[in-house]
């Protein structure tokens, strides 16, 4: 006699309460932890000095990616970089709105999420952090060069200017600086994966684990070892330098309107440092550097500023370098630095080459003011000049790099391979306000000290002036919104370091690690799908 059995006692048990809850715990573990490691990306950058954190982050950034399979990793590698980059670029958004900002971290976001797939497929392979470490730098040389020219901003390496790694950016520039630190952070992890396996299996595998400790041990070696390369000595002698930062009337996008106001407080600024010089309270300089932006007004067609201007230069008695927004009667814009003698008055000039897409010049307006009517605050847009800025200042061969070209490695390379033995970044950041933009931008041009090993002058209108020497250190540095004149002698140097003198071949021997790594990753798991599949 068979037995009935009821609806009833078909069910399955259901799971207590705090099952349910742990298994949706687990679930969310590495999404969060995905999101967590981007935080600590950024919370490596400055302003704060925490640069150690990046360690952590790419630790845990590994732990979410080790094994994952594409889809997965797509999408943990998205919350990471949302993570990351949504906090570090809230200043583009200071005046315009929430939308650009996170229109621009979520498609920067985009690159990281492709990417962290092919570091997720790589994982796969022997020595995975060091294919892992390559494919993040391929990730940020496409970044940094697609779409509109590319967008540098959040390279591993600018975060690094208070790091032990920093001597490395004088090995092989950015990249090499940033490869070591991911290799550094993903060894960390596969080193703790590798000891977690020991305790689990009591089996100790001495040559993955010895190969672990390497990939964090051989950056941190490589590191001290580079430590000769920095160097801070006068090897064509010194310049006594000044750089002036006038302030602006106010924040925001509308400065623009007070642009008299702007001149004329560079050109107090100005007047005041030579009154301060005649008193005995400074030295004098040998010439004087002001920001981008600093006069608004062509002095080529309007006499009042050129009038201002030839006042304030032939008061300081030395040759100062203006930066002024140019109108042609037809054409494009220039955002153009000159050199303005006390005597002669204007006598070089040096166009911005790497001119800001959507803050410059607008691509795409149609489409763009869809989403944003700041677009037209742009009614005509800037054009891109086509020579390297290299000026002769009382002697001296000083390197130009305007604002956002400071975050693009050749844009600051190639003014040292003409002959610069000194960079000056001067730049605009009134319209970020009191945002965090204006120390990221300072740690660029830090890294770029070490990386050239050239003192770097940076003067701005309203954010933080600073002179830096060639071992990357901050001798003097205004506070923002401030008007101040900073004055200083700094080591003038010619040699190149490695950095400079293999320019790209860094970058591209990690790209052909990269994606020698990938293909054979590849390779390999299309053997493993036809093996299954017979």
């Amino acid at each position: 006699m068979s037995a009935t059995i009821t609806p009833a006692e078909t069910k399955q048990p259901v799971p207590p309460a705090h099952d349910r809850a742990g298994r949706l715990l687990r679930r969310l573990a590495r999404p969060a932890a995905a999101v967590l490691s981007g935080v600590l990306l950024y919370l490596s950058f400055p302003p704060r000095p925490l640069w150690w954190l990046v360690l952590p982050g790419f630790a845990l950034l590994g732990w979410c990616l080790h094994g994952r399979r594409p889809w997965a990793a797509l999408g943990l590698g998205y919350l990471s970089g949302l993570g990351f980059l949504l906090p570090l670029l809230i200043w583009t958004g200071e005046e315009v709105g929430a939308v650009p900002w996170i229109a621009l971290a979520a498609v920067e976001a985009l690159f990281v999420a492709v990417f962290c797939v092919g570091i997720a497929l790589v994982s796969r392979l022997p020595l995975w952090p060091v294919w892992g470490a390559a494919v993040w730098i391929l990730g940020e040389a496409v970044r940094a060069r697609v779409p509109f020219g590319g967008f540098p901003w959040g390279k591993i390496a600018f975060g690094q200017a208070d790091s032990l790694f920093l001597p490395l950016a004088a090995v092989g520039g950015t990249p090499v600086l940033g490869f070591a630190v991911v290799l550094c952070g993903f060894g960390l992890y596969e080193t703790a994966r590798r000891v977690r396996d020991h305790r689990r299996s009591g089996v100790l595998p001495r040559g993955p684990l010895a190969a672990a400790l390497l990939t964090v041990f051989v950056p941190v070696t490589a590191a001290l070892a580079a430590l000769p390369l920095v160097d801070d000595s006068a090897e064509d002698g010194t310049a006594t330098v000044a750089a002036v930062q006038g302030n602006v009337p106010r924040l925001g996008l509308d400065f623009n309107s007070q642009r008299r106001a702007v001149l004329d407080n560079h050109a107090h600024r100005t007047e005041q440092l030579a009154r301060d010089v005649a008193a005995g309270k400074v030295a004098q300089p040998d010439f004087v550097l002001w920001p981008e932006n600093s006069s608004d007004l062509d002095p080529y067609r309007n006499g009042d500023a050129r009038l201002v201007i030839d006042q304030a230069v032939r008061a300081i008695g030395v040759p100062t370098v203006i930066g002024a927004v140019l109108t042609p009667e037809t054409g494009p814009l220039r955002n153009t630095l000159i050199t303005w003698d006390p005597e002669r008055g204007p006598v070089a000039t040096y166009d911005k080459r790497h001119v800001q897409p959507f803050g410059e010049y607008i691509p795409m307006r149609s489409f763009v003011r869809l989403f944003s009517s700041d677009v037209d605050r742009v009614r005509r847009d800037f054009g891109p000049g086509n020579k390297v800025g290299v000026f002769d200042l009382a002697g001296t061969k000083v390197g130009l790099a305007t604002c956002y070209e400071a975050a693009f490695d050749w844009a600051v390379r190639d003014t040292v391979t003409h002959g610069a033995q000194l960079i000056s970044v001067p730049s605009n950041n009134a319209t970020f306000g009191r945002s965090e933009m204006t120390y990221q931008q300072l740690a660029m041009s830090r890294v770029r000290a070490v990386e050239h090993s050239r003192a770097v002058v940076v003067p701005v209108t309203s954010g933080v002036s600073a002179i830096i020497r060639p071992d990357g250190k901050i001798v003097q540095e205004t506070r923002m919104f401030t008007p101040d004149a900073l004055v200083a002698e700094v080591p003038l140097r010619s040699s190149l370091t490695p950095a400079t003198r293999m320019g790209t071949l860094p970058e591209g021997v990690l790209v052909a690690l990269a994606l020698g790594a990938l293909g054979l990753a590849g390779y390999a798991r299309a053997r493993e799908r036809r093996a299954s599949a017979g």
